[in-house]
């Protein structure tokens, strides 16, 4: 059979790459194509992530693999750390710089909440690891700090979540980026809207949340020109 190409962003907290995995029908072999740095930046006493850089890095990647591949492409997913997110608003503008996990606005946020809800109902509903890096605790902050901000939010977008609505226009959360907010119900198979709401945070925000390997749409017509 002919070799089918499958593109992969993988993004870490320190590095990022862009790589081709090729099947013949008998065995699969990686290439990497691209491969660029990563790091929180300092801004205005805040440490963000520059997506919009990290955006264009994955543009090159993708461009490489579409000069080398062409039609043999089958797929591009994304895949990077979790807890962290963005928020974008109704007209598809995104609101602010995503935040990093290490950023310290999340000091004090998981005993704040559980002066409102307790740690068993908190646990029993998500059964994730208390850790003030999550991404429950991180909106708390932002909600303490910006209310309005939030309540402008439209769509909660995991990051590999925004990038994929970068490239196809989706607004949906993969399974397993939820699971790391702890604001996500596995016995449910939904957000865990009653605790939000116990914790003051609008819910509007936060959009369907689909299986691993779900097909999320074609490229966006300005992507595939590129």
């Amino acid at each position: 059979m002919a070799e089918k190409c499958f593109l992969a962003v993988d993004l870490g907290a320190e590095s990022g790459r862009v790589i081709a995995g090729l099947f013949d029908g008998a065995q699969v072999r990686l290439e990497e194509l691209h491969r660029f740095p990563n790091g929180p930046v300092s801004f205005a006493d805040t440490l963000r992530w520059d997506v919009l850089r990290l955006w264009s890095e994955i543009q090159v990647g993708l461009g490489k693999g579409a000069a080398k591949y062409g039609k043999s492409i089958i797929s591009v997913g994304v895949d990077t750390w979790g807890v962290d997110f963005a928020l974008l608003s109704k007209t598809g503008e995104m609101l602010g710089q995503p935040f990093c996990y290490r950023d310290p606005r999340t000091n004090g946020q998981l005993d704040a909440a559980l002066r409102r809800v307790p740690r068993s109902e908190i646990f029993a509903q998500t059964g994730l690891q208390f850790m003030e890096i999550n991404s429950l605790y991180q909106l708390l902050a932002m909600n303490q700090t910006n209310p309005g901000l939030v309540e402008m939010a439209d769509k909660f977008l995991m990051i590999p979540d925004f990038f994929h609505w970068l490239l196809s226009g989706s607004r949906v959360v993969e399974f397993t980026n939820a699971t790391t907010s702890q604001m996500y119900h596995p016995s449910n198979h939904n957000w865990s809207f009653d605790m939000l709401r116990k914790l003051g945070l609008p819910t509007q925000m936060f959009p369907e949340v689909v299986s691993p390997g779900t097909r999320l749409g074609r490229l966006r017509e300005d992507v595939a020109r590129r």
